[in-house]
């Protein structure tokens, strides 16, 4: 008996052992990525790289003013066009879905959001850049925007499933319809964890490359409008680190660490909205 008890407890401190030392493992990467980056990419960040275009060819200097303002229109077409969708497409499955027909949706969208984002590149490209024949910002956002549908609108499912099913029962015992119960009841309730997994899922699809390489393109100047090309951080860092020039491989670190500080903010603030107390509903 004393034995068996001995050896559940050596096995018990093993396994608890081995575990700990993979989360270490686990973290430590993620820590040195970060640092490396973080190192790297602070020590070449100047206000002239914030607010100044990029340099010709060859020369030093400049900056990624550009990107980082076609950056945020792509990322505004993306939340314009993908978050309506997914909420709305959530919201259906969550609370008017029947069994066949949901079931084609919830697959359609785990194969959506697993498709390689090349592979959405190549599928904007054909239907939305050869018809306008030219890139744009437009076609650039609406890419990242399909990319981000699956992820809102599995997510609002999940959230909308979790609100009480007695929060829904009262609304409709007191007369109200079921779109009126949803909006003033079920929606409100669940609010808070909605607009984070948006906010996750803008930041996710703010990393993206391939789909702008097919779409938005690049730009070495200020675009105007939505129906030119753009210029975007990631391509941008993708292409001055393939560069010969050591100055564009310097920029090519700073323009890494602000995107990771824009998906790391992105990241917080979601938390943040989510750990915050959401009001009662209003009926």
């Amino acid at each position: 008996m004393n034995s068996r008890l001995g050896w559940r407890k050596f096995v018990n401190a093993f396994m608890l052992t081995l575990t700990g030392l993979c989360a270490l493992l686990s973290v430590s990467v993620l820590l040195i990525v970060l640092g490396y980056l973080g190192w790297n990419g602070w020590q070449y960040l100047t206000w002239t790289f914030l607010t100044h275009l990029p340099a010709p060819v060859g020369e030093s200097g400049g900056g990624m003013a550009n990107a980082i303002v076609g950056s945020a229109k792509l990322l505004l077409v993306a939340a314009v066009t993908g978050i309506p969708t997914g909420l709305l497409g959530g919201i259906y499955l969550a609370e008017f879905g029947g069994r066949t027909f949901a079931f084609l949706v919830r697959y359609s969208a785990d194969l959506l959001n697993g498709v390689p984002s090349i592979v959405m590149g190549i599928f904007a490209y054909t239907v939305v850049v050869l018809p306008m024949h030219h890139f744009s910002a437009l076609a650039g956002g609406l890419a990242l925007g399909v990319m981000l549908i699956p992820v809102v609108l599995r997510s609002t499912e999940d959230f909308l499933r979790a609100v009480p099913n007695p929060l829904r029962e009262g609304a409709l015992a007191l007369g109200a319809s079921k779109w009126k119960a949803i909006a003033t009841i079920v929606i409100p309730a669940s609010i808070r964890a909605i607009a984070t997994g948006a906010l996750l899922g803008l930041a996710r699809v703010a990393g993206e490359t391939a789909p702008l390489l097919f779409t938005s393109f690049n730009n070495q100047f200020w675009s105007h409008g939505l129906n030119q090309p753009t210029a975007s951080l990631p391509v941008m860092i993708y292409q001055y680190a393939i560069s010969p020039y050591a100055d564009w491989h310097r920029q090519a670190w700073a323009a890494g660490f602000i995107l990771l500080m824009l998906v790391l903010i992105a990241n917080i603030g979601a938390r943040l909205i989510l750990s915050r107390k959401s009001p009662a509903p209003r009926g």
